[in-house]
């Protein structure tokens, strides 16, 4: 189940945060294979929280590193989550993992999902294992959905809703991923995202880092 007991890596470019992180997380992990904490729960730690959840089961992830853009969100079992503006673009841990994403340079991501005021169409490879099948060319499109409301922790939050379909011929591959978004600055509050084949990850800013977007 993905009830995650604590992995300390060592990690590059940590920042002060990640460093009274890492030192936190040894208290910070649910334990439970349902997990839904309360507001109050959340605010009483200290750190940045995330819940995933996969169809074996649920997590709440801690901020251990910020690198950049990059995020390493700490879980159990040697498990850790990366995300780069929303989206996930590594994982490890997992009983099948994304080992990496390339990105085309005008990743529409980085350019904040809440511009797109059309659909619109870009492409990345993608590594996944085990099976070794690296450089999978993924074909994206994205759509705007338009405005919904989510509620987190007893808070509505206005957001528009942007679905991306996937395509890999090579590979037989097809999933529809899911963001809900700020419409001020393009955070992902909440996502469905298929990582690889046939596991899709559920994630949900519980207590959430937020840098300005360009």
């Amino acid at each position: 189940m993905l009830t995650w007991p604590l992995l300390l890596l060592g990690v590059h470019g940590c920042t002060d945060l990640s460093r009274s992180s890492i030192d936190a997380m040894k208290l910070a992990v649910h334990g439970s294979p349902s997990v839904d904490p309360s507001a109050a729960e959340v605010a009483a730690k200290p750190y940045y929280q995330l819940e995933a959840t996969s169809p074996q089961g649920s997590a709440v992830l801690i901020l251990g590193n910020v690198d950049g853009r990059r995020e390493a969100w700490y879980g159990t079992h040697q498990t850790v989550v990366f995300i780069e503006h929303g989206r996930v673009v590594q994982t490890v841990g997992l009983s099948q993992n994304l080992d990496g994403l390339q990105l085309p340079a005008n990743d529409p991501f980085a350019h904040g999902l809440q511009t797109l005021t059309a659909p619109m169409e870009y492409s990345r490879d993608e590594d996944w294992s085990p099976g070794y099948r690296y450089g999978v060319h993924v074909e994206a499109r994205l759509t705007p959905v338009g405005s919904e409301q989510i509620m987190i922790l007893g808070t509505t939050h206005q957001v528009l809703r942007v679905d991306e379909q996937l395509s890999a011929p090579g590979a037989h591959y097809r999933a529809t991923n899911h963001y809900w978004v700020d419409p001020q600055d393009g955070f992902v509050w909440k996502s469905e995202q298929q990582v690889v084949p046939g596991l899709t990850l559920k994630l949900l800013q519980l207590r959430p880092y937020r840098e300005k977007q360009p």
